[in-house]
Formats: C-alpha cells, sequence, structure tokens
C-alpha cells in the first residue's frame, strides 16, 4: 500500500506471505522511535494483572499516547516489536493491534517469547518506530 511518505510492501516475490504483519514498509522523514511500552496506567499500575486482552489494550492506548506526544499515529507505524512472556498471548495483542491499525497498513512485526519482564505481573511489552512525513 502507498500513501504520502510510506510503502507497505506484503511480501516480495519468493517470500511466503506474513501472517498479520508486512515484510517491507519504506518511507522518508522523521524516525519516531518508542520504548517499550507495557500494561501500567498514569499512575504506574500494572492495568488487567492476570489478562492479557486488558494488558494488551492498555499497552496500545500507551503506544497511542507515545505516538501522539511525537505528532504520530498508528497510520505512521512502520514496525512493532511484540515481547510476550508466553507465546500464547500473541492473538491478545494482535486484537488490540488491530483496533488500531488497519489491514492494508499492517507494519513489519516481530514476536518474541520472553522469560519475564521487568514486573512479574506484565505480560507483554510492545515497542515501536514510526515514520513522520516532512513537515509534520
Amino acid at each position: 500500500m502507498n500513501d504520502s511518505h510510506l510503502t507497505h510492501i506484503p511480501a516480495p516475490e519468493g517470500v511466503a506471505p506474513g501472517a498479520g504483519y508486512t515484510h517491507v514498509v519504506m518511507g522518508t522523514g522523521r524516525l519516531v522511535a518508542l520504548s517499550g511500552q507495557v500494561a501500567l496506567d498514569a499512575d504506574g499500575k500494572v492495568v488487567g494483572a492476570g489478562d492479557p486482552a486488558a494488558q494488551a489494550r492498555q499497552v496500545f492506548d500507551n503506544v497511542r499516547r507515545c505516538l501522539a506526544a511525537a505528532g504520530a499515529t498508528f497510520d505512521d507505524v512502520v514496525k512493532l516489536t511484540y515481547y510476550v512472556t508466553d507465546i500464547a498471548h500473541l492473538p491478545a495483542v494482535r486484537a488490540a493491534r488491530d483496533e488500531h491499525i488497519a489491514p492494508e497498513r499492517l507494519p513489519a512485526s516481530t514476536a518474541v517469547q520472553v522469560a519475564a519482564l521487568f514486573r512479574p505481573e506484565l505480560l507483554m511489552e510492545v515497542e515501536a518506530f514510526a515514520l513522520l512525513p516532512e513537515g509534520r
């Protein structure tokens, strides 16, 4: 998919189609790098302890807030990295992502299962990179 500053290439020739992600996103503009976001509210309290869906919604709400602070939206996201303590949480992560990102604009993505995050109640962390068009 093309828009003013990003080109999505879902599956280059000879590469199997991604299941829920785009293999290549290219663009020009200003890079926005977000630190990994977890399911903490504004007071630093865990949201949805033991509930992957609730945590995923909070994580993506935090990503949205961070993007907005940089003048970006989910339409500008070019790469997501998911860190989950159990790969079984990935459907909840993708469902929360899909509330914010249209299927034709899926970013390049990587999912990694990790032994633990910095607090034992946290089930996932999402890191994002976005690309803003020049002048925005």
